[in-house]
């Protein structure tokens, strides 16, 4: 299943791995894991924030997918069920 991964970092921690040199091997080391289709890096409510859209195979490979954010950033994070707009049309058209 296709899910969103957003991973808001404090602002202050963030400033801290720039500074130490490990929010890059960091986010590399999470984008080479799980192998996006895209990724995409902003800035909300204050903090950076990356969203991430892969493929979850099963649902016991979602520490893989948080945790070196959690453990590393020490990020705010999220795994959202995602879907293509013809993904949208063919569940709409299951209804009936």
């Amino acid at each position: 299943m296709r899910v969103m991964v957003k991973a808001n970092i404090p602002t202050a921690t963030g400033n801290a791995a720039i500074k130490n040199g490990t929010m890059g091997p960091t986010l590399a080391k999470v984008i080479e894991t799980l192998k996006p289709e895209a990724v995409y890096f902003t800035v909300e409510g204050g903090m950076r924030t990356a969203f991430i859209f892969f493929d979850l195979k099963e649902p016991s490979d979602m520490p893989k997918s948080g945790e070196p954010l959690f453990l590393e950033l020490d990020a705010q994070v999220t795994i959202t069920p995602a879907m293509t707009f013809e993904e949208l049309g063919q569940g709409i058209a299951k209804m009936g």
